[in-house]
Order: C-alpha cells, then structure tokens, then sequence
C-alpha cells in the first residue's frame, strides 16, 4: 500500500520515516519529495508497505503524530496520485504544442 505523508518539516529524511514506520511492519521504499529547482524538501513523502494491514495499522497510529515540529498528515495515497494525475492532464492540455501553436 501507498502511503502519503503530508506537514513533515524541512529536516525529515528518509530514514526519519523509516524510523516511524518500520515498527508497524516490512517498508518497501521511502522517498521524501525534493523540490528539483531549490533541493530542499517539499514536506510531504511516500512511503510503500507490501501488507495492506500493517500498512493501515501505521497510519492510524501516526497520523497527526509531531515531527520535526508539526502535525504530520498520515494517509493512502491514491487520492493524491489521483488528483495529481487529474492535475497534471490538465497541465498538459493547457500546455500542449498544438494549443500553443493556435495563440
């Protein structure tokens, strides 16, 4: 299961979650978003755990948890992939070659 991370101060890396999550059960991969243009972390992660229960168990027991100084927002992930791919569909009708040729 996705798991999406949310609130995480600047400070928090990857194996900050490992951390967190790893009591819960096996973690498959961990990734803390980094802006490309700044290099500095966006605040928000994901996290993939292969067992749907652990996977469950760790974010009722982490969500709203203090890290790093905030309230981090524990969550699955599909309705951020969703709304990002709905996003990034429309990005790229607005931005496509033949849209821009017309202007």
């Amino acid at each position: 299961m996705n798991i999406f991370i949310g609130n995480l101060g600047r400070t928090v890396t990857d194996q900050d979650l490992r951390q967190l999550f790893e009591p819960y059960g096996a973690v498959d991969t961990i990734e803390v978003i980094i802006d490309r243009e700044t290099g500095h972390p966006c605040g928000f992660g994901f996290v993939e755990m292969p067992e749907r229960g652990a996977a469950r168990a760790a974010i009722a027991g982490l969500h709203g948890m203090d890290l790093g100084g905030r309230a981090c927002a524990v969550n699955e992930a599909y309705w951020w992939v969703r709304d990002h791919e709905a996003s990034r569909s429309r990005r790229a009708a607005t931005y496509s070659p033949s849209l821009q040729a017309r202007v």
